[in-house]
């Protein structure tokens, strides 16, 4: 079988071109149509009565709830299912690694984002706003809330909740000191002002074309509900006011609050508010998620339970979702995650899946209990190598970081197909960062191929002419300050792709070609991140997913993000405070580039797609980030499905600011 498997997949690599190697994945028969369940808009199609789940109408029977018509708002989210009215119950299996896998869990809640996309990921839709409204100048949004929605805990959910945030905790200075990048426009800060109880309006003091995408994209005023990070990031627009203000010294004292928070296990008043906003950690905190958090992150099972106060009904009036709980079950690693998903354990896995086991997959499908299917992404790498362009921990390092030369000699000394047979089947498109040549934003043509093509007597000649001349007995070259050996070290994620270990393992073997010594080194993901935010990495492979939406995940490109910037902290610290804090890049072309991206906010949307060309044209030639292979569904694009569950889609859009599996509605699922 696996033989069959895998000569069907090799006929179909060999039987197409590169540039349209994706295709191979869509024969497979194994990808189906990108679709989405339709939302119903007009208010004369809504139910006019209600139902609800059976473990909610107990509760009311009880009166521990109140009856589901009082819960649903007046103005509820109408989804037409994929396929079918669903039914109640069951369990949602699915696998995550532990605290530092928060990410997996934003993703299954961001039914709290305010707006989002059509099935494509192209066009903004409403969600958990009804809608927006841009001004003909650009400088004013309007965003409509849902009549009589409200939280997980029954009180109102209001324009009064997005004030709060804005005036009570993204101003204050000890729970956010470092600004939104996407709050400011050309470094002129935003404000909110209340219209009225369901609506909410950003002002910007110049055109502001780009915002409405940013509240629908996975950016720090798009993320949902605000969690208050311990890095001092600020995520979401909004917060429950009714819940969280007690816990402010403005509405207690400084000294009341830090003897609660001591008793509690923090240091002080800031770490404890923090805890107090965190959905992951604080089963308290409400939530306006499909599912609500029962048992937090930090234990063997991660557990989400039924939001009974959910905006969403169904075209038959039924209250969304129809699945009663979510659980995640810690696993030590990425393979062991693989190996349950195998087994059947899983009912909806994406993420950690492994592409190269495809074939493991397919032929134990029947068995367990599940179906495979393959999302190709858009990105030009699913895999990646990052340059660190504010790295200054070793001075003779960054100089070579720095320099332009020596990251195009490392390009070329990479046998990107050799990478490709091993971990995508040969299936991937071997390629630079660029997005697929479907995406408006791409320049296509040489771009796909600069830099990117193994040449190994090229960068041996290129390391040599920039002074890399001298050699040890073992043939790799010698640093030029004290002669000892040149070292790089790759920081490898334990995160969503199994199989980056082994990639840049196969890296370190080919640049031995070019006299180029390399090591890696595995990093528990908060551990990577920590090494991130303080500049410790020299190189790290990663994914670019996301960034074929240049404006509004720009971070895979140019460094964007101080928290998870793996091109450079302190330069995404300079850009995000408007040049406050932070180091600037030192390099022309990195600053014109960025001067590119902060002015893309202030452009129509039909203009900036000529903009992104010309920004990607200088990511390619300038090797900020060295592209491997991409164009495929390595990248949480391979999905283990339940054969049971239902109303899944055939394809959904995979990209960053689609938040996969939310892209596939998992409020809509259901099981036969």
């Amino acid at each position: 079988m696996r033989k069959i498997i895998f000569g069907i997949l090799g006929i179909l690599a060999l039987s197409l071109p590169a540039a349209h190697a994706q295709n191979a994945f869509e024969q497979s028969g194994l990808v189906g149509k990108l679709e989405a369940p339709e939302t119903i808009t007009d208010p004369a199609k809504w139910p006019k009565s209600f139902k609800e789940a059976p473990m909610l109408a107990a509760l009311v029977k009880e009166g521990k709830l109140p009856p589901v018509e009082s819960r649903v708002p007046s103005e509820p989210m109408v989804v037409k299912p994929l396929r079918s009215i669903g039914t109640y119950g069951g369990t949602w299996r699915r696998g995550f690694l532990g605290p530092g896998d928060g990410e997996n869990g934003n993703r299954i809640r961001a039914g709290d984002k305010l707006l989002y996309w059509n099935d494509a990921g192209t066009e903004v839709a409403p969600q958990a706003a009804r809608g927006f409204e841009l001004s003909a100048d650009g400088k004013r949004t309007l965003l409509f809330l849902r009549k009589g929605m409200k939280w997980s805990d029954g009180a109102p959910f209001t324009a009064d909740d997005f004030v709060f945030w804005f005036t009570d905790m993204y101003t204050n200075k000890d729970l956010a000191p470092v600004p939104a990048p996407e709050l400011s426009i050309n470094g002129k800060p935003g404000r909110i002002v209340k219209v009225d109880e369901s609506t909410v309006a950003f002002e910007f003091d110049e055109p502001y074309f780009l915002f409405p995408r940013l509240l629908a994209g996975d950016t720090q005023v798009g993320g949902g509900q605000s969690r208050l990070q311990s890095d001092g990031r600020e995520l979401g627009l909004y917060a429950p006011a009714h819940y969280l203000k007690r816990y402010l010294p403005k509405n207690s004292s400084v000294e009341a609050l830090t003897a609660e928070a001591k008793a509690a296990g923090y240091e002080n008043w800031v770490q404890y508010f923090r805890y107090k906003s965190d959905w992951r950690l604080n089963r308290d905190v409400p939530t306006i998620a499909a599912w609500k958090m029962v048992q937090p992150i930090n234990t063997q099972a991660w557990v989400l339970e039924r939001n009974p106060f959910y905006y969403a009904v169904d075209t038959a009036g039924n209250q969304l979702p129809y699945i009663d709980k979510v659980q995640l079950t810690l696993a030590e690693n990425p393979e062991v995650i693989n190996l349950r998903a195998i087994a059947g354990e899983y009912d909806y896995q994406e993420r950690f899946i492994d592409l190269a086991k495809l074939p493991v997959f397919l032929e134990n499908a029947e068995r367990g209990g599940y179906k495979v299917q393959l999302d190709p992404g858009f990105n030009g790498s699913d895999s990646q190598i990052y340059v660190n362009m504010s790295y200054r921990q070793d001075a003779e390092v960054r100089k070579w970081l720095q320099k332009v030369e020596f990251r195009r000699a490392l390009a070329l000394g990479i046998d990107r197909s050799q990478l490709n047979e091993a971990f995508w089947l040969g299936l991937g498109v071997v390629s630079t960062p660029m997005p697929s040549d479907m995406i408006p934003e791409s320049p296509g043509g040489e771009y796909r191929t600069l830099w990117a093509t193994l040449d190994v007597k090229k960068s041996n000649a290129m390391l040599d002419q920039i002074g890399l001349t001298k050699k040890d007995s073992e043939g790799y070259r010698l640093r030029t300050d004290n002669g000892q050996r040149l070292r790089f070290q790759i920081d490898v994620a334990q995160t969503l792709t199994p199989t980056w270990p082994q990639q840049a393992e196969m890296i370190v073997q080919q640049w031995k070609k070019i006299g180029i010594y390399a090591d890696t080194k595995l990093f528990e993901r908060s551990l990577f991140y920590t090494r991130i935010r303080n500049d410790d990495h020299q190189l790290t492979i990663f994914s670019n997913n996301g960034s074929e939406s240049l404006f509004l995940y720009p971070n895979p490109v140019l460094s964007v993000d101080p928290t998870s910037s793996q091109g450079g902290a302190a330069i995404a610290k300079w850009w995000s405070s408007n040049g406050a804090v932070g180091i600037p890049p030192e390099e022309p072309s990195m600053l014109k580039a960025f001067d590119m991206l902060r002015s893309a906010g202030s452009i129509p949307e039909g203009q900036r797609n000529d903009l992104a060309k010309d920004i990607w044209r200088l990511v390619v030639d300038q090797v900020w980030t060295i592209g491997l292979v991409g164009l495929s569904p390595s990248y949480m694009g391979t999905r283990v499905v339940n054969a049971k569950l239902e109303n899944v889609p055939g394809r959904v859009c995979t990209s960053q600011h689609c938040r996969t599996p939310w892209s596939a509605r998992p409020d809509q699922w259901y099981y036969k």
